[in-house]
């Protein structure tokens, strides 16, 4: 896989890309190192940068900046979850396939949930500046996009049930990233 024309591809003419990503492998061991590993470090690296060394001005504070070791751990911490919220939120996706009328194809469902969560990774790099932190929620919802696109294609789900299969799906998604930040908030206050 070229990971850079991947990314281009998902992001730009994701149409087009999804018949290419249903021939390839959805392996843990081809997605995880070829892709996610990559990709996943982004909100973790910015958000470490962008609380510990740049910091957050609060005016009649000053800069106020995250410890550096409690910012690195939870950078590892972030890291680390991204692949259990990966994996998760595939498992979730396969279990949910019958009940749309789609096929329970663990391999699609990660690819599924890897390449959709690929907006929300790059969006990551607005964790550098605080005023900015919004828009990589904003733009995470072109994953909600991805989703729509790929579950009918990759898990055989009929296109009349395909909207609340892409709800659900994306429901328990945001569930899961909100259930993990909680899980960080905790370990590091």
């Amino acid at each position: 896989m070229d990971f850079v024309k991947r990314v281009k591809g998902i992001l730009l003419t994701p149409e087009t890309e999804w018949p290419e990503i249903e021939q390839e492998p959805g392996t843990p061991a081809y997605l995880f190192p070829n892709y996610v590993v990559y990709l996943a470090a982004i909100p973790p690296i910015a958000g470490f940068i962008g609380g510990s060394i740049i910091g957050v001005m609060v005016p009649p504070i000053g800069i106020i900046r995250v410890p550096l070791f409690t910012g690195l751990l939870g950078a590892v911490i972030g890291y680390v979850l991204s692949f259990a919220i990966v994996y998760v939120v595939a498992i979730i996706i396969d279990q949910l396939a019958p009940r749309f009328g789609g096929l329970k194809d663990f391999s699609n469902a990660l690819k599924v949930t890897v390449y959709s969560f690929t907006p929300y990774w790059i969006a990551g790099i607005f964790q550098l500046i605080a005023g900015l932190r919004f828009l990589s929620i904003v733009i995470s919802f072109f994953g909600v996009y991805l989703l729509w696109l790929a579950l009918p294609r990759l898990m055989k789900v009929p296109p009349e049930k395909a909207v609340a299969y892409v709800a659900v799906s994306a429901a328990c998604a945001i569930v899961m990233v909100a259930v993990v930040r909680l899980i960080e908030a905790t370990l590091l206050t």
